[in-house]
């Protein structure tokens, strides 16, 4: 603790001596400027120590940000420019500028001229950022691409070919496996970067936004690239028989299910009702343990995968949901026969099956950077897996104003239908006093269902969810205005800022309301950071009720004892009781880290098993 205060002392007075001198530069020419810019870039990419040119550097380009973008990065941004140089993770509070604050290293990185990488969370992001920063990099004399899905290979190519490269976690590892199938497991990382056909150029600097989304959230499941097998009517008979079969299943009798773990298993009763019911044709020559296998995925397709919470239908297509984002991610399937059991569930065309061509975990792609480096408003929590996944520590950057935030503690409710009552009174009272009111909601069932009952009652809010993802910009835009109502699931959590009119900023801001506790304290503490940014008023609040999946699917015995205790009608809910649901946030927390550390350790002793047979893990025993 005292050793990150130091170097906090230390980063603040360099930030300060850095701003100072930004201003300086004030009365030089654009020519000039320029050309200092490019004399650094010169020396480094010479050979000269980028440690020698920071301070020079990073003023130079306070200055040219203010001129180019009209922003100039205050202090506290500098300080976390100077932090991320030191390859680790910057906790920065939303609505701080982590965007802006990400120009100053990679500017200084990228001189080198051997390609930067910057992260973030999801494509909207990478090129919203790509666009608004690229007169910027040009003005410094860099190129900027921005790889999105639907690119082709000399796309690409070209998009990495540029000094700074924009695009998701995803993108880059679905593109290093490529690369990898596309010259072989007989081709080492070294000598693959020198081949024309791939289309990364190696792994020197990766400046990660929302680093906790990127590195831990999404690093649960592996990247994996499948070979899509062929579809045929027997198929297709074997996924409708299946699912007919176990929607007539006995969920007493015939098979057990954990929602917690998504598992769900036949019992010998259940495996006998199988093995009696009626077998159409298509199920000739398939064995017992593929049938039945069919029959357990068309269980847990049913029971334990929902439809506008883990995934949606778009455009006939079933397409998951990031539980951490909300946001879908294309492109995506769930292994081993399991999402076509889904897509036979919804009575959509039947996908092929996916094999495993070749696949790697997030930690393991992140750690073949020579640099890494990331930024996040929810670093501290996480702070254990940075060290011991990525080999960086956390340091916590102060907000450039303090921060006013209200916290107006939390209420809980008997039941749902109470609780969305309560939700609409409280949003609407807000409203009509002149706030900006966001209500986080945690599916995309449950912000239409909102939805709903606001336009019972008068009012029609947008919403913004996994299936309207396309008018985030334009809903994101309002949702700061005197009297607005805003429906968001966690997208409106993560690398937006909400910007506030006057008269919302008069009335007290924008008040954030939680309808659930997340099985992460750091997705609450997004959608909490949307409020009271960069000193501006605001406020939030948990209204939560007993139906709760927190409760109901992780800690039954806790409901039951709410349950027993009082009637719930929206009191407050007594810390005592609070710790509790904390707790249970706290253990789903340690079950999922647990579950990250596991796949990074079967895939170290894959690689090792595979290594000393002089193969390429990644595409040589993926199943």
């Amino acid at each position: 603790m005292m050793q990150q205060l130091l170097q906090s002392l230390t980063l603040k007075r360099r930030a300060a001596a850095i701003w100072q001198a930004a201003e300086a530069y004030q009365s030089l020419s654009e020519a000039e400027l320029q050309r200092r810019i490019l004399e650094i870039a010169t020396e480094i990419y010479l050979g000269a120590k980028d440690s020698r040119y920071v301070s020079d550097c990073f003023s130079l380009v306070v200055e040219a940000s203010a001129r180019v973008l009209g922003k100039r990065h205050f202090p506290v941004q500098i300080m976390g420019g100077l932090a991320l140089l030191r390859q680790g993770v910057v906790e920065m509070q939303t609505g701080e500028g982590k965007t802006i604050t990400a120009i100053l290293p990679v500017v200084l990185r990228v001189f080198r001229k051997r390609g930067c990488h910057v992260v973030t969370s999801n494509d909207y992001l990478a090129q919203r950022d790509a666009d608004e920063l690229r007169p910027l990099f040009e003005f410094c004399g860099l190129s900027v691409g921005c790889v999105t899905p639907e690119l082709d290979s000399d796309s690409r190519r070209r998009a990495y070919g540029s000094d700074i490269t924009y695009g998701t976690g995803s993108e880059f590892g679905f593109d290093y496996l490529r690369d990898r199938m596309t010259v072989g497991p007989e081709v080492s990382d070294q000598d693959m970067q020198r081949s024309p056909d791939v289309m990364q150029r190696g792994h020197y600097f990766a400046l990660v936004d929302e680093a906790d989304s990127v590195l831990i959230d999404d690093a649960r499941t592996p990247l994996i690239i499948g070979a899509e097998g062929e579809v045929n009517d027997q198929l297709k008979g074997i996924l409708a028989w299946a699912s007919r079969i176990a929607a007539k299943l006995n969920a007493e009798l015939d098979y057990g299910c954990d929602d917690r773990s998504k598992q769900v298993w036949l019992t010998k009763k259940g495996e006998q009702s199988v093995a009696l019911a009626e077998k159409p044709q298509c199920l000739n020559g398939v064995s017992t343990e593929a049938m039945l296998e069919r029959i357990e995925n068309a269980l847990t397709a049913r029971l334990t995968y929902i439809r506008n919470r883990d995934y949606v239908i778009k455009e006939g297509e079933v397409v998951i949901v990031s539980e951490s984002s909300g946001r879908s991610m294309a492109g995506r399937k769930w292994q081993r026969g399991l999402h076509q059991a889904v897509e036979a569930k919804e009575g959509v065309d039947v996908t092929g099956e996916s094999g495993v061509a070749s696949r790697i975990t997030i930690q393991s792609y992140f750690r073949r950077y020579r640099m890494l480096a990331g930024m996040t408003g929810t670093a501290l929590p996480a702070r254990q897996e940075f060290k011991s996944f990525f080999r960086i520590n956390v340091l916590r950057i102060p907000t450039n104003r303090p921060c006013v935030r209200i916290n107006r503690g939390v209420r809980i409710f008997a039941d749902r239908d109470s609780k969305l009552t309560a939700i609409v009174e409280s949003a609407v009272h807000l409203a009509a006093s002149g706030r900006a009111v966001l209500i986080g909601i945690p599916t995309v069932e449950e912000s239409f269902l909102l939805s709903q009952r606001f336009s019972e009652a008068g009012h029609d809010c947008p919403v913004l969810n996994a299936v309207n993802h396309a008018l985030e910009a334009e809903i994101i835009a309002e949702a700061g205005q005197s009297g607005g109502i805003t429906i968001s699931t966690n997208m409106a959590g993560r690398g937006t800022d909400i910007l506030l009119d006057d008269a919302a900023r008069t009335a007290g801001g924008l008040h954030v309301i939680l309808t659930e506790l997340h099985t992460s304290l750091r997705f609450d503490r997004q959608l909490i950071g949307r409020s009271a940014r960069q000193g501006d008023p605001g406020s939030f609040e948990y209204l939560l009720s007993l139906d709760d999946s927190l409760l109901t699917t992780y800690a039954p015995g806790l409901q039951r004892k709410l349950k027993a205790k009082v009637a719930w009608h929206g009191r407050k809910l007594p810390s005592s009781w609070l710790k509790y649901f904390i707790k249970t946030q706290r253990q789903l927390e340690n079950r999922n880290r647990k579950d990250r550390k596991k796949a990074f350790k079967q895939e170290g002793k894959l690689s090792q098993a595979v290594a000393r047979s002089g193969l390429d893990a990644h595409l040589e025993i993926m199943d």
